[in-house]
């Protein structure tokens, strides 16, 4: 974490999350031990002799700013909107109903040496895999982590979806993903061997140009992960109609 981001941390800490100086204890110092014991997987004993406080103050600081990070969820996660009928964006026009996008992404960790295998991912590296989904604007709306880099995208997304407080799917709505995922009910998949890489992600400079709604999303969730060929069909439809458009508007 640079510096920058550790002090927008400590101000969203400060505004959001109710944490505050205590005595000769900055924010910047509680939110310092917080931050050192989940990166390095440390004990209190090593926090105590580096920051020379007692263990005490140690523990109470960590239930402080823990309590203050989870106050932050309103802030740092967002609301899904899906696409609306009335969507005019080029890039987004087809997706009637679309949520946004997840992917499984590896973050590096330390482990004891008993673990190193079931967090090594296929590249080798010690990582958890950490499921993010987002809005259409690059948003959070969903971040589940602490599984082992060995586990498959898949098996973790499944996971999401049939915890109590997990990512929430409703019937008829779906997320974007790529070809490492099942293409089935609430996720849409591309087809095997048509992924391509853009030199730059145009949202990035056209985010204000997303419309915001107030679409409230009710009814039954998607509780499986799995292929169907009401879900197949539905993809090769999309797919012809965005073909016939872009053949249709090339020979103009």
């Amino acid at each position: 974490m640079d510096l920058k981001t550790f002090g927008l941390l400590c101000d969203l800490l400060r505004t959001d999350g109710r944490l505050k100086n205590d005595g000769l204890v900055t924010v910047e110092e509680q939110v310092c031990m917080f931050l050192h014991m989940l990166a390095h997987h440390v004990k209190n004993r090593t926090i105590r002799n580096r920051f020379v406080r007692s263990g005490e103050t140690i523990s109470r600081y960590f239930n402080s700013v823990l309590q203050g990070i989870l106050r932050l969820q309103g802030s740092l996660l967002r609301v899904p909107e899906p696409v609306g009928d009335n969507c005019t964006d080029h890039r987004w026009k087809w997706f009637k109903n679309c949520l946004g996008a997840l992917d499984g992404t590896y973050i590096k960790v330390r482990v004891a040496e008993t673990e190193k295998p079931r967090y090594r991912t296929r590249k080798g590296e010690i990582a958890t895999n950490v499921l993010a989904v987002c809005s259409r604007d690059m948003q959070f709306i969903f971040v589940l982590p602490g599984w082992e880099g060995s586990a498959s995208d898949s098996r973790v997304l499944r996971d999401a979806i049939t915890r109590p407080n997990g990512l929430r799917v409703p019937t008829g709505y779906y997320y974007l993903v790529d070809g490492g995922y099942t293409n089935g009910e609430g996720f849409l998949a591309p087809y095997r061997g048509t992924r391509r890489e853009m030199s730059r992600d145009p949202l990035e400079y056209e985010i204000n140009e997303i419309e915001e709604t107030e679409n409230v999303i009710e009814g039954d969730m998607v509780g499986t992960i799995g292929a169907s060929d009401e879900w197949t069909t539905w993809r090769n439809d999309l797919a012809f109609q965005m073909y016939n458009e872009w053949q249709g508007n090339a020979n103009n």
